[in-house]
């Protein structure tokens, strides 16, 4: 793979608590080609982009004096408060204030639905191509599927996700942008059959696919790579972190006991991007194959390592990854 081809970028959500000139500065820094903004803190509010053409052009001077460009946007926060069921105290903490409002659940759910369309046409405003995010689920609810789910319940989930995100995806078409649903526990779709069946619910329309985060396939038990190849045409956007498996002494399990992160008992943890078990050079040696060209967003997320050293080391161990392909097939020289 060329770095010329394969930008990579850090993912700015868990960088929310500082100001967006600064974790463009720390970006810039060590050595990242750009940014994968997120839609909450004060790195982009999408009302405000909308609104003040200032705005959106003071988000851009920043990202030219630290030699930065913009790959993608996100909307993971927002997302997940459009199919959620309960909306509770939880939404009420990630998202702004003006799409909680006076906190009724179904209106909540409408204000976070036209704050994706609003993504949208921020989104092609600065030039971006994705939008990637969370869709949320009324369904996720009944993972454990006791008491006993009828079958129809589930199936108005994957319905009640088709209503709400389908006039979604009427304007990302309108605006030449695409979102890509990070696969993801409590989400619609977060393992490979909810994956089918939620691209199934829409017609496989190409407006949605998927962000490949491989660190909840891991302890779920998912084939990363194999995810990769399966879904090669949806795959519209990647981000990096890692997971590391501590699973075997007949104690510790997948869904995590309610155990802080980086306790010691708990089964996993999230680590910082080449600490964990994801088979990295596999998965790129994959998306090499699928003829992937979007950039490489490493998201960290470590509670047993200082962000300022895992983001900087991450940008370097991908960078390892990211070779140039032979210009010629290597057996070749044994030929006449």
């Amino acid at each position: 793979m060329s770095q010329s081809t394969r930008p990579v970028t850090l993912f700015t959500g868990q960088w929310a608590d500082l100001p967006f000139e600064e974790v463009a500065r720390l970006a810039s820094s060590w050595g990242y080609d750009g940014l994968e903004i997120c839609t909450w803190g004060d790195h982009l509010d999408l009302k405000r982009a909308e609104e003040d053409p200032t705005y959106l052009q003071g988000r851009r001077d920043i990202l030219d004096k630290y030699n930065l460009n913009v790959y993608a946007i996100s909307t993971h926060l927002s997302g997940q408060a459009v199919c959620d069921n309960p909306i509770d105290f939880r939404h009420q903490a990630i998202l702004r204030d003006y799409m909680w409002g006076d906190g009724e659940a179904e209106g909540v759910r409408q204000r976070a639905a036209e704050e994706q369309k609003r993504a949208a046409r921020v989104a092609r405003k600065l030039g971006v191509d994705t939008v990637v995010g969370f869709t949320g689920s009324s369904i996720w609810q009944y993972v454990a599927m006791f008491p006993p789910v009828p079958e129809s319940v589930i199936d108005a989930g994957y319905q009640d996700f088709a209503d709400r995100w389908n006039p979604i995806l009427d304007v990302f078409d309108a605006e030449g942008v695409r979102f890509a649903h990070e696969v993801h526990p409590s989400e619609i779709a977060y393992d490979y059959y909810t994956t089918i069946k939620t691209l199934e619910a829409i017609d496989n329309r190409p407006a949605f696919g998927l962000n490949w985060d491989p660190s909840h396939m891991m302890w779920q038990n998912l084939d990363p790579v194999a995810f990769i190849l399966d879904f090669a045409d949806r795959i519209y956007h990647v981000d990096c972190k890692d997971t590391r498996m501590r699973l075997g002494n007949g104690r510790r399990g997948v869904m995590g006991s309610h155990l802080p992160w980086s306790h010691m008992q708990r089964g996993w943890d999230f680590v910082s991007t080449g600490h964990g078990d994801v088979p990295w050079e596999d998965s790129f040696r994959a998306l090499e194959f699928i003829g992937y060209k979007g950039p490489i967003s490493i998201e960290w997320e470590d509670a047993g390592m200082d962000r300022l050293l895992g983001a900087k080391e991450a940008v370097g161990f991908v960078r390892s990854l990211l070779w140039e392909k032979p210009a010629g097939a290597f057996d070749a020289a044994f030929s006449k």
